[in-house]
């Protein structure tokens, strides 16, 4: 099932989101303006932002503070995108070039700061501090994923656990606070809350996992990048970590230069990743986080949203870009 079909519950609600992410990117600082309208243009999955409404919807929310509070995640989101690709020094995201490289590190970097600012405005509009707190929470742990990830780079002896960490925080945690905002403003209990928390965490572990997958499966069309951008950045992800746990002092040598350097034979490392099944030992483990999710929505009541919810468990392991 495509995405735009998971979506399907929820579409008058994305198109009431989109609207109010292009009024809210007005300014009267016209290259404000600008990169906004180049970065909504971009596209994107908006996935956080679904998984908020579906929760919310599935628990019978007919207000309309979760508008609001999607379009809140999406910046946080995007902001986030903006800071990181100058962080790394991308060119390439989505299949065109990243904000950076077309206005400026600089420019970037503060239009990321006005997204989060007008967040936090958009936020207290709503009235919800425990919505609040929850986004308020998560951009902290988020911002303390990138700087763990700077830690990362280009160090050989980053362990499973400490890759898994960043992970958490940098991706899975904006995924857990979407959807336990959902289940906030739905009034779900406690459990609900936890239970709904759970399964962002999971959907947005296993999705990055799957991200780590097609770094080295993919093609760059498909994926919108540039095959091998985490290897040449010096970023050890999973299958990398696998191959010097799992494979012979040679292919470890060779993944561990290839993380201090940013620079290999990409033929030889992908033979080492080959060889030591380091794919599908990624893929299991995002199997593995799907399932949680799945499990953690067992209390919710049926639906049409949770349904959906449920399909995008698969959908986010099963996915080619």
């Amino acid at each position: 099932m495509s995405l735009s079909e998971l979506l399907v519950p929820v579409a008058d609600d994305m198109k009431a989101v989109d609207a109010v992410i292009r009024s809210r990117l007005d300014s009267d600082v016209v290259l404000i303006r600008s990169i906004g309208d180049y970065i909504v243009g971009a596209g994107g999955k908006r996935m956080r932002p679904a998984i908020l409404l579906m929760v919310a919807r599935a628990l019978g929310y007919q207000g309309s503070h979760h508008h609001l509070l999607a379009a809140v995640v999406e910046f946080i989101h995007t902001a986030t995108l903006l800071h990181d690709d100058v962080v790394d020094e991308s060119d390439l995201r989505r299949g065109r070039k990243t904000a950076n490289a077309v206005y400026g590190n600089a420019a970037s970097v503060l239009v990321g700061d006005y997204l989060y600012s007008r967040s936090f405005e958009m936020m207290v509009e709503t009235g919800s501090m425990a919505a609040m707190k929850v986004l308020s929470g998560a951009t902290t742990v988020i911002a303390e994923g990138e700087v763990l990830q700077l830690l990362n780079v280009h160090d050989p002896d980053v362990s499973m656990e400490r890759y898994l960490q960043v992970v958490r925080y940098k991706t899975a945690k904006l995924f857990e606070a979407a959807a336990q905002v959902g289940a906030i403003i739905g009034e779900g209990d406690n459990q609900v809350q936890q239970a709904a928390a759970a399964y962002g965490r999971h959907v947005g572990t296993a999705f990055q996992l799957v991200d780590d997958v097609l770094d080295y499966s993919g093609d760059a069309q498909a994926l919108g990048k540039n095959v091998g951008d985490d290897l040449r950045e010096g970023k050890p992800t999973m299958p990398l970590i696998h191959v010097m746990e799992h494979g012979t002092s040679a292919q470890c040598a060779l993944i561990q230069d290839a993380i201090r350097s940013g620079e290999a034979d990409f033929v030889a490392v992908a033979n080492a990743i080959r060889d030591t099944d380091a794919l599908a030992a990624t893929s299991n483990a995002a199997l593995q986080e799907a399932e949680l999710a799945h499990q953690a929505l067992a209390g919710m009541p049926q639906s049409v949203y949770r349904e959906s919810l449920l399909k995008f468990c698969t959908f986010s392991v099963n996915r080619d870009r």
